[in-house]
């Protein structure tokens, strides 16, 4: 880099440096965003993260090797700063389009993919949306390379201090994401900062280069006739002599005319765009067709949604489907699977329900310690909930008692620090396809069994019943039978739903059905005599899953494409015999 022509801002090379340190920053800082812009319609289970991770690596790899090859064929730092303006431009349009974009896509492929639909679905989100960005971001390594190191004897040393910015920016491009934009100001404000910031280290370059233009400019300006001279010289030595280096260096010239694009025009429309994009990507919200939120936001482990109407209020954790709590405002039954889920304080021996003591693992919004509350009296329930967004909103708008303690924990980890003895333990931490893998192994229940008394029950909820041999909900299964010698389930009427009831005490049927005799409610009553209709011992197979193998997110896929198929299949007829047409006249 010829030092002549260089703005006074990369003198020294701690712009270089610092240019390492936020870009780094700034991908990791995208890399959370995109899971965090995923999970609402993909979840955010490993496998969604690992395709995020894949297809970021694929754009880094790319980019480093065309940063290098650009920085060799043409070592012009605007070139690298113009990248990075238009990645800060993309990065920043994220917001108001990038939700538009997955939605559109799922749209596209639902109807066009038989399986692997969240696989499918999500890389091809990932590569319209991250790729081009990143593919630019991957360019500053190397371009920096070349215009930082000035000798052979010190490439290591500046390319070494060049890694070492980049992986200090990662790191804090990993923290301040998750701990702190995130969770205060939101995913779309995040996307925003770091775009802010990639933008406003282009816009230093640019007003650097144009007042080193403009002096080079006036001291042309005060020898223009020996410049003139000069100039005549070399025109007539390249057209008398004809000669090759002649003609270089016309070219040379005419290449550089053709580059004089004021940089300061590029940056005042990049600066216009951010703002445009500002305006248009502030939003939280990523159910944008919805009108009657009463709550939407953000915490650090979930996308966070709360729908209320004349009859309930439900919190939902992902954009497209499912619901992890609901709250009945007439306080009756809700008609799902937590009303099963009663039946495991009647199968306790000898001990009345109200005075069973009950553990709830993945509380939510406190649904199930309502219900309880309300059929059976002043239970001592106590709750275990990793997001403490979620408590809040129990409290605020799913009228959650007060007098139940919920601790903000994961449910093993929590487990593993207590000695108390429960009653009845609920383990409902499953949620789509995010299945914790910790708390579905032989290791895990075996926990929940040294944390039962004697005549303890647990009842799990298992919220992808499949119709495949070896689906989740058979693993699950077939690993709690490994651990509880008497096992049972219901499947819950008109969902995916399977509650499951495990204990030792070897009486769990003959208790349910002589303490569902005594009950006085007649609402609570008809639904534990639904519940004895479809109970069912389970018989076990050979399937399980350990802390070593614990493939839950393949096998949760399995059952989602299935659900995804069922779902799509009056449509998909409706399209193959009417066409496009027909589909929107049944939407």
């Amino acid at each position: 880099m010829n030092m002549a022509n260089t703005p006074k801002i990369l003198e020294n090379k701690i712009f270089l440096y610092l240019t390492e340190f936020f870009a780094g920053m700034s991908v990791m800082a995208v890399e959370l965003g995109a899971s965090r812009l995923l999970a609402p319609y993909f979840s955010s289970s490993q496998i969604v993260w690992t395709i995020i991770i894949g297809t970021i690596m694929i754009a880094m790899a790319l980019g480093n090797i065309y940063g290098g090859r650009s920085a060799d064929r043409d070592p012009d730092p605007g070139r690298l700063y113009t990248r990075i303006l238009i990645a800060a431009v993309w990065i920043a349009a994220i917001p108001a389009v990038g939700k538009y974009i997955i939605v559109g896509i799922s749209a596209l492929l639902i109807f066009s993919v038989s399986s692997n639909f969240l696989i499918i679905a999500a890389f091809a989100a990932c590569m319209v949306i991250f790729v081009f960005p990143l593919f630019l971001l991957g360019t500053v390594t190397p371009s920096l390379a070349k215009y930082s190191v000035g000798n052979l004897e010190e490439s290591g040393k500046v390319v070494g201090t060049l890694g070492a910015f980049n992986t200090i920016g990662s790191i804090i491009g990993t923290f301040v994401p998750t701990f702190v934009t995130i969770p205060s100001v939101g995913t779309s404000i995040t996307f925003l900062i770091f775009a802010g910031i990639l933008l406003v280290l282009a816009l230093l370059y640019f007003l650097s280069a144009r007042k080193a233009g403009e002096s080079k400019a006036a001291d042309k300006g005060g020898a223009e006739g020996h410049g003139k001279r000069t100039d005549n010289v070399h025109i007539e030595s390249g057209e008398n002599a004809g000669s090759e280096g002649g003609e270089a260096t016309g070219r040379n010239r005419s290449s550089r005319n053709r580059k004089k694009i004021p940089g300061t025009g590029k940056a005042l429309m990049a600066v216009l765009c951010y703002l445009l994009c500002c305006v248009l990507g502030y939003s939280d919200s990523f159910a944008f067709w919805e009108g009657n939120l009463a709550y939407e936001g953000e915490s650090v482990y979930n996308y966070l949604q709360v729908k209320e109407n004349d009859r309930s209020v439900i919190l939902s954790t992902n954009v497209l489907f499912g619901v992890q709590s609901i709250y009945m405002k007439e306080q009756g039954l809700t008609g799902m699977y937590y009303d099963y889920a009663m039946a495991a304080p009647l199968m306790v021996t000898e001990k009345a329900p109200e005075d069973c003591k009950v553990l709830i693992l993945g509380m939510g919004t406190g649904t199930y310690a309502a219900q309880c509350r309300k059929y059976y009296g002043g239970m001592d329930i106590e709750g275990v909930e990793i997001d403490e967004k979620i408590t809040a909103l129990a409290r605020e708008y799913f009228h959650l008692p007060e007098d139940v303690p919920v601790t903000t924990y994961d449910g093993r980890a929590f487990l593993n620090a207590v000695d108390e003895k429960y009653d009845v333990i609920m383990v409902d931490a499953y949620q789509d396809i995010t299945i914790p893998f910790q708390m579905s192994s032989v290791e895990f229940f075996m926990l929940v069994k040294a944390h039962l008394a004697e005549d303890g029950v647990m009842v799990v909820n298992m919220n992808m019943r499949g119709r495949e041999e070896g689906n989740i909900n058979q693993y699950l299964a077939d690993t709690i039978s490994f651990v509880f010698r008497d096992v049972y389930t219901v499947d819950v009427a008109g969902s995916t739903n399977r509650e499951l009831f495990a204990s030792d005490n070897g009486a769990m049927p003959e208790n349910f059905e002589t303490k569902r005799q005594a009950l006085e409610d007649g609402a609570l009553y008809a639904m534990m005599e639904r519940t004895a209709a479809s109970m069912e011992r389970y018989v076990p197979g050979e399937y399980l899953l350990t802390d070593d193998k614990a493939p839950v997110e393949l096998l949760g896929m399995q059952v989602i494409d299935d659900l995804i198929g069922d779902e799509v299949a009056y449509y998909k007829r409706i399209y193959e015999e009417r066409g496009l047409k027909g589909l929107l006249e049944a939407f």
